[in-house]
This record gives C-alpha cells, sequence and structure tokens, in this order.
C-alpha cells in the first residue's frame, strides 16, 4: 500500500503506541487474515469470526491480492455473541480460483436502531468502528490430502482511512497486531524466519510467508543460519508489494548442509522512499506492520505446519 500523508486523524487513532509483538487470538476492531486461497470447496481458507459484542454489528470484508489491490468485498451482519463461518470458496465469487491474496475484516458503525436487516447499509461503512468487537481464527482446509493447516490471523486495532465498502491500496496503513516497522531503532524488528528442508522433491518442504503494509518487492539480503551456528549471507527475492512467500530450499549460495536453522530478515529495507514522517506530536513511530511464518510440509510430521516468525 503506497503511503500517505495520514496528518492528525491518525495520530488521534493510534496515539496509545505502537505494538512490538505479534497480538493475535485477542478482540479488536478487525483483523487481517494474510494467506489467503481456493482451488474449488476442497482446497479453501476458512475464517471463524466471533462477536462478543451485545450488539449487532456490521463486518465488511475486503479481498486484496498480493500487490494490495482491491478484487472483491461483502458484508455480513454478526448478531449479539455470534459465530460466522466465513468459507471463502463459497464467499469469493467467480473467477478466483488459484488467486492467493489477503483479507480484511472491519466492524462499521454501530448506530442506535442497528438491526440485521440494516446493518451493512451504505451509512455504517462510513469508518471503523474503533471498539475490541471481533476475533477471527483460520484454517486451510484440504479436503483432498486430509489435511487442515494454521493460518495465522492478525489481530487490529487496524488503521483504515476511509470508507469500509471501498478500500483501496491506501486504506489500510498498519495492522497492530503485526510487527511495526518505521524510522529509528525502536521500531526496527528483526525476524527469524524458520526452515526445515531437505533439497529433495516431496520431502521436507518450507515456505516462508511474508505480509506487510509497506512496499516489499525487490531482493533481500540476510543472515542464514544452520542448527549448528554457522551463518552464510544470501538473498532471498519477493516479487509482490505485500503477500509474498519464498522457499529457502531455492536460495542461491546456500550451503548443501543447511537444512534446519532460520533466516534472519529486517524489514526496514522495504520502507518505501516516500514513506511519511510521523505527525507532530504523536507517541508512536509511524510505519507499517510486518508479519511473517513458516509453512513447513514434511513426511515424518504426516501434515502441514504453521511456524510463526519470532522476532525481536
Amino acid at each position: 500500500m503506497k503511503k500517505f500523508a495520514l496528518a492528525a486523524v491518525a495520530a488521534a487513532a493510534l496515539s496509545a503506541g505502537v505494538a512490538q509483538a505479534y497480538t493475535v487470538g485477542t478482540f479488536s476492531d478487525g483483523v487481517v487474515v494474510p494467506n489467503v486461497i481456493h482451488n474449488g470447496p476442497t482446497d479453501t481458507t476458512a475464517v471463524g469470526l466471533i462477536n462478543q459484542t451485545a450488539t449487532v454489528i456490521p463486518v465488511f470484508w475486503t479481498f486484496f491480492d498480493q500487490n494490495s489491490n482491491h478484487v472483491t468485498d461483502g458484508c455480513f451482519p454478526m448478531t449479539p455473541k455470534d459465530y460466522e463461518p466465513f468459507v471463502w470458496s463459497s464467499a469469493s465469487g467467480l473467477g478466483l480460483e488459484g488467486k492467493r491474496g489477503y483479507l480484511v475484516f472491519a466492524v462499521g458503525l454501530t448506530p442506535a436502531g442497528i438491526s440485521v436487516a440494516n446493518a451493512c447499509q451504505a451509512a455504517n461503512s462510513a469508518a471503523i468502528n474503533g471498539a475490541g468487537l471481533i476475533a477471527a481464527n483460520a484454517f486451510q482446509v484440504d479436503a483432498t490430502n486430509k489435511d487442515v493447516a494454521f493460518i495465522p490471523v492478525i489481530d487490529g486495532p487496524l488503521g483504515i482511512i476511509g470508507d469500509l465498502s471501498t478500500m483501496g491500496p491506501n486504506s489500510l496503513f498498519i495492522a497492530l497486531g503485526a510487527r511495526s516497522f518505521g524510522a529509528g531503532p525502536a521500531a526496527a524488528p528483526v525476524f527469524n524466519m524458520r526452515y526445515f528442508i531437505d533439497g529433495a522433491a516431496g520431502g521436507n518442504d518450507t515456505r516462508v510467508v511474508v505480509w506487510s503494509t509497506g512496499d516489499q518487492r525487490g531482493t533481500h539480503t540476510v543472515n542464514m543460519f544452520d542448527d549448528k551456528q554457522n551463518r552464510k549471507s544470501v538473498n532471498f527475492k519477493l516479487n509482490f508489494a505485500e503477500l509474498d512467500y519464498f522457499d529457502p530450499e531455492t536460495i542461491p549460495g546456500r550451503p548443501a548442509s543447511f537444512v534446519d536453522g532460520f533466516i534472519e530478515w529486517n524489514p526496514l529495507a522495504a520502507i518505501p522512499a516516500d514513506f511519511p514522517a510521523p505527525p507532530a506530536g504523536a507517541l508512536f513511530t509511524l510505519g507499517g506492520s510486518a508479519f511473517t511464518y513458516s509453512v513447513i510440509a514434511s513426511p515424518a510430521f504426516g501434515a502441514v505446519q504453521t511456524v510463526l516468525g519470532a522476532h525481536n
């Protein structure tokens, strides 16, 4: 998402501070499901949402492609203490089989007299609610291979400017459940991304998923460590701006013995040149959000495993 001047509205929304660690499993004004795809009903992302409040709420959702371009959106009401299953293969509409992207769910306004019938009316999409209203979890369900892989869901609060029903590339500028990045050492995280590979087709395989609100395209020089504390400086490439993944097995120059370990990555290198400065007096370093996790498949596991990218 190309950043723009956020001015006082951003300072007011986020002046409570910047998230310095992942936050998952809490109630917030919205969530991000960072890696979403379906190949029909037997291989699809499935999301479950909970409304813990005592009122009807409108949940506006948007599906973005890997470069954060708007693809499709919708809205559904949730009643008090409601659980809502959201199956992407059913909700996506036509022509999105095999198209990877991410989902943003945001709670709209809840005026007096809100009901299931009028919850999704246009007036309620004018702004994000700002209260801790929903929580979510997500899985990639592969019925053919009888596998269900955990997908981490990024909690809010979400920094969104504009109407929830017409979100575009500039709308979401930060998700405080992810690790913040920006100018200065206080907002310069280093991710430690796990890999477990063997160089053989169909053996131990890892895909490292990277999601951020900054343009991360390009070649990233990183330190790669094995499980014996050996280090090698290598590069990985990201082709998409906000959601991508790479295969550590294909990294050029990787020592053949590096089959189990981690990769250190500092996303500061991905900050766009036009990244704005914090508004005067803001209590946070205005930046973006980054989130990583590894998807590891191994015959010894018998199922796909998800490992969050640790950070400091």
